[in-house]
């Protein structure tokens, strides 16, 4: 299992008792999705190492209290903490509608509502306060902010985001001035 198959799931963030268990931290806004799992990869020095569950619960919200197989001591326990973990793509809830995960997107042609065709998604950018649409247009990269005023529809079957960007927005990347 590589990486770009799998998804972040959250972190392992402290010790909950001397046997072995582990607290999870979660990085999605639905945490009771991830309560009953089997398995689930952790990455271990770049390699996604899977580990079976003999038991999960919820713990205070986005926590996921966990016991491993063959994880039964402190030191067992201590050599995990700030471990990254991951699950296949497959387990991601579908998204309907106008929602969407970043990576699913990607490959998508973004047409505007004013303005035509716009270009391909290549890239999300999401280091910045507000996630972009990262759009090459015959080699001019056009930046859209993913706001959800400006996402009129995302076509699935035909790989196509509908947009209705501000008047000019497209312009200040092409204009040759």
């Amino acid at each position: 299992m590589q990486k770009k198959d799998c998804f972040y799931l959250g972190k392992i963030v402290k010790k909950y008792s001397f046997k072995g268990e582990l607290l999870i931290k979660l990085d999605t806004d639905e945490p009771d999705l991830y309560e009953n799992l089997d398995a689930l990869f952790i990455d271990l020095r770049n390699n996604l190492v899977p580990f079976f569950l003999e038991s999960s619960q919820l713990h205070k919200s986005d926590l996921l209290r966990v016991k491993f197989e063959d994880v039964d001591t402190e030191a067992d326990a201590d050599a995990l903490i700030k471990s990254d973990i991951y699950l296949p793509l497959e387990f991601l809830p579908k998204l309907e509608g106008n929602k969407f995960y970043f990576h699913e997107i990607i490959g998508f042609t973004v047409t505007d509502i004013n303005y035509g065709v716009v270009g391909t998604i290549k890239a999300i950018n999401d280091s910045t306060a507000q996630a972009l649409f990262e759009i090459d247009r015959d080699g001019v990269e056009i930046l859209i902010p993913m706001n959800d005023e400006f996402i009129n529809n995302v076509d699935r079957a035909n790989k196509t985001i509908i947009v209705e960007t501000p008047e000019g927005l497209i312009d200040l990347y092409l204009d040759e001035n």
